[in-house]
Parts: C-alpha cells; structure tokens; sequence
C-alpha cells in the first residue's frame, strides 16, 4: 500500500523486505505537480459535496472539514455555485497567466506622446518624464475622442521613449583593471572594530577595540595590525610612526577622511599631525574623497567591507 504525503520535504522509504509494513513515500511537491493538482481536485469535490449536505454550515466549518484556510473556501464556494451541479471542469485550477497579448498602443498614441515629450505644455517649464506623461495623456482632449488604448503605466511610457530615441541607454560600467605598484611601495590604512570584543550595552562608545590594518598595495598582504582601546589622532600618529619604524618608509599612504587621520577642516589643526608627520618623512599622502570607498579598495576587500 502507498501513503503519500505531500507536506514532508524529505524522502524516506520503510523496507520492502519485512511483511505487512507499509510503504511510505515523502516528497515535496509544488504547486504545480500533478500531485498537487490532484490533492486540490480532491478537496474542491469534497468542498462541493458538503455544500450540498450542509448547506447551512459557516466558511469556519467548510474549512475545517476540507482542512483549508477560509479565504480558500470564500473563493471556491463562489465559484462552485456559479458552475452546474455536475460540471467537473470547474475542479481544476484556474492559471492567472495572459490568455492573449495586451492590444498594442497605437501610433497615433505614440506619435502624441512624443510630441508631448518634445513639446512640454504649458506651465510645467521642464521636460515631462513617464510619471508626467501618464498624467497628461488621459487629458487630451483628441485622443480621449478617439477611444484609443492609452498606457496605464510609467514603464510603457519608459520603453516607448527608449524605443524612440528619447531616453538615452545608459552605457555598460567597465571595469578598468588597476596596474599595481612596486610591492611595499604604497600601503593603505583604515579601523576596523575588533568583532570578539563585545560593546558595552550601558556605554556610549559603539567603537570599544579597534584594529588599525595596513595592507600593501603591491601584494594585497596585510602589513601590520595594531590593536588598541583608545585609538585617538595622537594613538594614531604614533601607532603610525611604530610602523614605519618597525616596516620601513613607504612612497604613499592612502586613508579615508577619519578625523583621527586627517583632522577637522573647521579644527586649529588642520592639515593633522599625521599628514604633516608624513610630508615631513617625504611620504605622500592621498586622502580619499568622501563616498568612494574603492580608492581605499585593497584594505576594504580585506575587510570584507
């Protein structure tokens, strides 16, 4: 004998071998199975033939009896009423796919939208984009006569104006490869907060350990990695300056705009210590420009950021 139960995902099957066991088969069958299809058929009939028994009974009842939600009997109720008594087409699901294809917009509908694209009405000062334009072609006065099918939505719009020259393709970004320099010859710095410590839940401070990681840009290597509880732009410039003692000098650091590195514009101090420190060692410094994140992209990657 075979159970089937639809609702377990894994597949398990009992021993052929011992006598009077039964053979149970798991699967996980969608919506669209066979099997599904024929477990709804059978709930449907179920459904039509206590309607027909108990016709008195509430929703919350059919549904506990087919083992259905109430919305789910809500629907097909309605539906089995509206069918004959013996019509078994009616059992089956129902696909929500188009049947036929959409009437296409007619040239005269396009050629006002164009025209109105590129000849704004009056008033609006600006050239109309799809949202705009969704809102004035129902107004007009020649195609409203007409009857003809209108768009009913921005993304038509948008694809008739791209069919038409008027919206302009966006070209694909190509990712220029990036020629790496001399090994330990340019290093990026940048914090990181240390994950195994946690924060403190009744303290202000988000950042508790940090991580100051230098990565060369020439091998994508980690140079070094300096932890401390108190990392200030003073900590910094002398985490800075162990590190160039202990590694050497490089040609160039690049670091974001972290006030530790590079100061407040509006403070006393600026260009900070660090850049200065810096100049003065011969070491150039190239700050990176706020949002850009990938001009600092060697130390982000290792951060996984």
């Amino acid at each position: 004998t075979d159970i089937v139960t639809p609702r377990v995902s894994r597949q398990r099957r009992q021993s052929k071998e011992e006598k009077g066991t039964l053979l149970v088969r798991y699967c996980s069958p969608t919506k669209e199975s066979p099997l599904m299809e024929a477990v709804y058929s059978a709930a449907r009939a179920n459904l039509r033939r206590l309607l027909t028994q108990h016709p008195a009974w509430t929703r919350k009842q059919y549904a506990q009896a087919v083992g259905m939600s109430q919305g789910w009997v809500k629907k097909w109720v309605k539906r089995l009423r509206e069918a004959p008594p013996e019509d078994q087409a009616v059992l089956h699901s129902q696909s929500r796919a188009r049947q036929h294809p959409p009437e296409r917009i007619s040239e005269a509908v396009v050629d006002r939208l164009l025209q109105l694209r590129d000849q704004p009405p009056e008033g609006l000062g600006r050239t109309p984009g799809p949202k705009a334009l969704l809102s004035y072609l129902p107004r007009d006065v020649e195609l409203a006569a007409t009857g003809q099918r209108l768009p009913r939505s921005s993304r038509t719009i948008s694809r008739l104006l791209r069919e038409a020259g008027r919206i302009r393709q966006r070209l694909p970004h190509l990712q220029e490869p990036r020629e790496r320099p001399a090994p330990m010859s340019q290093w990026q710095l940048d914090f990181k907060d240390a994950s195994t410590v946690p924060a403190d839940p009744f303290g202000k401070r988000q950042h508790v350990v940090e991580v100051l990681n230098t990565v060369d840009m020439g091998t994508s290597v980690l140079v070094w990695a300096q932890v401390r509880a108190d990392f200030t732009a003073e900590t910094t410039l002398q985490e800075v300056a162990s590190l160039l003692r202990t590694h050497g000098r490089p040609q160039q650091l690049t670091f974001d705009r972290d006030v530790r590195f590079v100061s407040s514009p509006s403070g006393s101090d600026f260009p900070s210590a660090l850049v200065r420190f810096c100049h003065c060692l011969g070491v150039a410094v190239r700050i990176c420009d706020p949002h850009h994140p990938e001009q600092n992209g060697f130390v982000e990657r290792y951060h996984r950021s």
